[in-house]
């Protein structure tokens, strides 16, 4: 998995993304002038009976103003569930992390609203 790197708007440099809709949506939140960091944070969500990390979730965006972790998911349906355990594990351990899953229909539903092919 690539380095996690913060990037502001001044900041000339893009991160790998993982998936080509990570970099659609950063462009969109350069184009409306919406503060971000790709992968700023990794949450641990198990560890074993030794305390080493077995599960954790890494959401794709921070965005600072808003105090928001977002996760962007345009897997197929019967792999969301997976993403949904974690978001929940997230809350339940870290009642004050705000997280937002956007689901593939409304992300094409927000690129749509903004004429965004």
């Amino acid at each position: 998995r690539p380095a996690r790197r913060e990037l502001n708007l001044a900041d000339k440099k893009t991160p790998s993304f993982m998936h080509p809709s990570e970099e659609e949506f950063a462009r969109m939140l350069n184009f409306y002038n919406i503060p971000w960091q790709y992968e700023p944070k990794t949450f641990p969500l198990q560890r074993d009976s030794e305390g080493r990390v077995t599960e954790a979730f890494s959401p794709d965006f921070y965005l600072p103003d808003q105090n928001l972790y977002v996760e962007l998911t345009t897997q197929r349906q019967k792999l969301i569930w997976k993403k949904n355990k974690k978001a929940r594990l997230l809350k339940e351990l870290y009642p004050e992390i705000n997280v937002k899953i956007i689901y593939n229909k409304d992300y094409l539903h927000i690129l749509e609203s903004l004429g965004i092919d």
